[in-house]
């Protein structure tokens, strides 16, 4: 398999930053691909599938961070977490959880 390397730079545009769920939610995408996939802000790279390294970012709302991936599915794995930072990290539990609160 030939590894192919794409590169992003995105923005955080949720207001409250790439806080500890939205970090979950990236991680988790980024370990459903093989390729290899880094984040950089300013002079720190995180490997995009640790929590804690991706927590040590520091990206509030605004930041722009370099997303690199290395791999068979590198262009696929961009493509992905770019649609989930355009989307400001919105999922399915989002809703779940405002049901769940609403119901108590």
């Amino acid at each position: 398999m030939s590894k192919s390397t794409h590169e992003i730079e995105v923005e955080i545009r949720n207001p409250e930053g790439l806080h500890m769920r939205p970090a979950m939610l990236f991680v988790d995408l980024a370990n459903s691909f093989d390729s290899d996939i880094s984040v950089r802000h300013q002079d720190v790279c995180a490997d995009a599938k640790s929590i804690m390294q991706m927590t040590m970012l520091a990206a509030t709302c605004g930041t722009r961070l370099k997303v690199t991936a290395v791999g068979p599915d590198a262009g696929q794995a961009i493509q992905a977490l770019r649609g989930l930072v355009e989307n400001k990290f919105a999922d399915d539990s989002q809703a779940s959880v405002s049901e769940k609160e609403g119901s108590v």
